[in-house]
């Protein structure tokens, strides 16, 4: 199955246009939803949390309306905006916020699978410096997005790997070989056969008798492989 390659916030106070958007979605598995809000005080605060890279928002919604919920995030803070409304009437002030697409309910299957198909085209083209890092997991609560800067190192176990944020851990169906080319670029380096550690969590390197160890802030302790320790300490001193 393919890795969602972005995230999706589904915000509409009707649970069965969540549902709709939701159904929609699941034909393009490059995006997973990560929340959905019911009104624009939990999108507030859903991008706040979950920062996703696209926001399937309703106009018309009790209290802070979709309008509001750019003003106060403010437009250049808000992730790609796809609008959803009952009435055309607002496709001018839509596209006025900066909303990339505008979408009138019922929304049929062509018609939303051509604003994915720009959604894509947009998001692709945006600075890989600008769009953080994330990771998708699928938790007993429903899915959580792991922002990359928050791993302190990361763990084989078979076909999975375990990201490790403090004593906290999250399995995603991922080998640590194809996520070790992922993480290189965010200061990963590898320490063993079957651990990945971020460079700037290191506090220090201590030697036992079993060989050197990679202290990490959160107190872990991560041997370093005897075929590993020259890149490692290389790495560490070259930050």
């Amino acid at each position: 199955m393919p890795r969602a390659e972005w995230t999706a916030l589904i915000a509409d106070d009707e649970p069965a246009a969540r549902r709709g958007v939701r159904q929609l979605l699941a034909a393009f598995p490059e995006f997973a939803v990560v929340g959905e809000c019911r009104n624009g005080a939990e999108v507030l605060a859903a991008l706040k949390k979950s920062k996703p890279d696209v926001v399937f928002l309703d106009i018309q919604m009790p209290g802070i309306d979709g309008f509001d919920v750019i003003r106060q995030q403010a437009a250049e803070r808000m992730p790609a905006v796809v609008f959803l409304t009952a009435y055309d009437q607002f496709a001018v002030r839509a596209f006025e916020a900066q909303a990339l697409d505008y979408l009138v309910k019922p929304v049929t299957e062509a018609r939303f699978a051509a604003t994915v198909k720009r959604l894509v085209r947009h998001l692709r083209t945006v600075a890989p410096a600008i769009r953080e890092e994330t990771i998708v997991v699928t938790t007993s609560k429903g899915s959580t997005v792991l922002h990359v800067r928050d791993i302190d190192w990361i763990e084989a176990d078979g076909n999975y790997a375990r990201l490790w944020i403090g004593e906290r851990s999250y399995l995603i169906r991922e080998p640590i070989q194809l996520l070790e080319k992922r993480m290189c670029a965010h200061d990963f380096i590898r320490a063993h056969r079957q651990a990945l550690v971020r460079l700037d969590r290191v506090r220090a390197v201590t030697w036992t008798g079993s060989g050197p160890a990679a202290v990490l802030d959160c107190g872990v302790r991560i041997p370093i492989a005897r075929r590993r320790r020259a890149a490692f300490v290389a790495a560490l001193r070259a930050r």
